[in-house]
């Protein structure tokens, strides 16, 4: 259990924030996306398109819940919260920090939603996907960060400064 888990809506700051805490703590990045695509030899939206969201959220599920990490920093995409083997592996892994950030500032950063991959169901908008998704992030997290107005480098701080956090880096 020495490792940092990001979760938290698309745009959010998981993977610069993860690659920044890394650096910090002295751990290596894992991009559980990138994980994904390694696995797949396919881009998540291809996925999607081609597969279906069930069979994205099911390759998700299934390489999230198979990740070997040590002293790592996981970013993980935004829908992995579905697949409850994922979730339960990566709570064993280590603590799971969920990156906060209010809607306006998600639809902000993410633009096009659809373009960008995106799990979300034919005709769901942003504002139910976010809605949906709150109380998933708040029940498998054990530390929450708001990130609202912060700079990245305030936000690993607020990480890196947390007590469970520096007894991992510690051992």
């Amino acid at each position: 259990m020495d490792n940092v888990v990001l979760v938290g809506m698309p745009a959010a700051g998981k993977s610069t924030v993860g690659v920044v805490l890394a650096k910090r703590l002295g751990f290596r990045f894992v991009d559980s996306d990138l994980v994904i695509q390694e696995h797949t030899g396919m881009l998540l939206h291809q996925i999607m398109e081609e597969k279906g969201m069930d069979v994205f959220l099911r390759v998700e599920n299934d390489v999230n819940a198979s990740l070997c990490a040590e002293r790592s920093v996981i970013a993980t995409g935004g829908s992995v919260i579905y697949g409850r083997e994922a979730m339960e592996h990566l709570k064993g892994l280590g603590i799971v920090v969920y990156l906060k950030l209010g809607l306006e500032s998600i639809k902000e950063r993410l633009g096009d939603f659809k373009e960008r991959g995106v799990a979300v169901r034919e005709g769901q908008s942003l504002e139910e996907l976010y809605t949906e998704r709150i109380p998933y992030y708040e029940k498998y997290a054990d530390v929450t960060v708001e990130c609202e107005g912060k700079r990245i480098k305030d936000i690993v701080a607020e990480i890196a400064g947390r007590k469970q956090i520096t007894k991992m880096v510690e051992r």
